[in-house]
């Protein structure tokens, strides 16, 4: 038995069965991490929802994922509470027969993910929380998506605001940075202050600030975190951190990492994965 992370497929149905059949990926032996940002901008979110949904019903335990901002944001279109926005790919799955039941099973997908050593998230973590944190931070999160009230939830969800992490938060604002530092957070200063609007590389970073990863005394640093979300960033590779994020969309590789010996393998993103153009 083998376990594989993989990186954010946003859609990439092609690939990610490429990369299925490199790894000879046995769902009666072998489990599979997906590390979010399932759906969204690539043509095949669709297929990606039913072939993850059929999987896990067929074989449960077999295949764990967390939740990330596309999918999050797949949710509140599906909810009516926000507009598709300009490079967005849900229509099929919008008009689907079986869409409201692969909504509502990707709803209850968890968060965050913790076993044995490693700890998988789709972006990253405050330097304030360790794992344990983390995860019951994670959960209350979850708690409420999951819950009947969740379209309230998703309703108050948008927004960049608070930009840092105190214990004495509650209600939305205390919700909606759990769910920002775990879904979308790069870099942040030393204080844990985030930055949400960056996405560029490493080396582009603002004057006192730091990737997420790298604060000085990050109380997560005794589990080896798994995430994705920051294609700019690329593999990523240390001892208690691997970034999976290749940008597969975007021309890049899909990657997966077989946790037992750390092991990768990557296959380039099939043509017909890469979104259309979108003329001006």
């Amino acid at each position: 038995m083998a376990t594989y992370v993989i990186g954010d497929l946003q859609g990439c149905f092609h690939s990610f069965q490429r990369l299925l059949e490199q790894i000879d990926f046995d769902l009666t032996h072998d489990r599979l991490w997906l590390v979010g940002d399932l759906i969204n901008r690539g043509p095949g979110s669709l297929q990606v929802l039913r072939w993850l949904f059929s999987q896990q019903s067929s074989y449960p335990g077999s295949v764990t994922t967390v939740l990330g901002n596309h999918d999050l944001h797949a949710l509140t279109v599906a909810a009516g509470i926000a507009p598709q926005r300009a490079g967005d790919t849900l229509q099929p799955l919008l008009d689907a027969p079986d869409g409201p039941k692969l909504f509502d099973w990707l709803r209850h997908q968890p968060m965050i993910y913790a076993e044995g050593d490693y700890l998988m998230v789709h972006a990253g973590l405050l330097p304030q929380w360790d794992a344990a944190e983390a995860l019951a931070l994670g959960q209350e999160v979850e708690t409420v998506l999951q819950s009947e009230d969740y379209k309230d939830f998703l309703a108050a969800m948008y927004g960049n605001l608070p930009s840092h992490w105190e214990s004495g938060l509650r209600g939305m604002d205390r919700l909606r940075l759990i769910t920002n530092a775990l879904t979308r957070l790069r870099i942040c200063n030393p204080e844990g202050v985030m930055d949400l609007k960056f996405k560029g590389k490493p080396q582009d970073i603002p004057q006192g600030y730091l990737a997420w990863f790298d604060v000085p005394g990050r109380r997560s640093f005794a589990v080896t975190v798994l995430f994705g979300h920051w294609s700019a960033l690329g593999l990523l590779q240390r001892d208690n951190l691997q970034g999976l994020d290749t940008g597969c969309l975007w021309g890049g590789k899909l990657t997966a990492l077989r946790l037992e010996d750390r092991q990768l393998f990557a296959v380039p993103c099939d043509p017909r994965d890469q979104p259309r153009k979108i003329n001006a």
